[in-house]
């Protein structure tokens, strides 16, 4: 039977296995590998278990219908992310978007992204 995933937050190392997977795709350990390696120092084997470990945990199914293993994630990056967030607001702003919103916009906040929000600020207005 399998678990749920949704209470299941992925680790640091988890989501940067997550973000290869939602960019690239279902992917072997040797293709994850591949593209985690040009931005840190991993190693393969580190990799293969960060991802045997997310299959326990529910966060990647595995196809093992081939030798070598291909990954997909379980739930899409907007799933996780909006998941990522409500734990944060709840757990370090009371429950309050608006404070976790505000304590996220600052000064590095570009123009185009001013606009991109509140272009969606209309329209949920509306």
């Amino acid at each position: 039977m399998a678990r749920d995933n949704t209470n299941i937050k992925p680790t640091e190392a988890e989501l940067t296995l997550l973000n290869v997977l939602w960019k690239v795709g279902p992917a072997t350990v040797r293709q994850v590998h591949d593209v985690v390696s040009k931005t840190q120092k991993t190693g393969y084997t580190t990799v293969l278990k960060i991802l045997q470990i997310m299959h326990e945990k529910t966060l990647v199914i595995r196809d093992e219908s081939n030798r070598a293993h291909v990954y997909a994630p379980s739930n899409s990056e907007t799933f996780t992310q909006s998941s990522l967030l409500k734990d944060l607001a709840t757990k370090a702003f009371g429950g309050s978007t608006s404070k976790l919103v505000m304590r996220a916009l600052d000064e590095s906040t570009s123009k185009e992204e001013i606009a991109d929000i509140r272009q969606l600020l209309n329209e949920l207005e509306k």
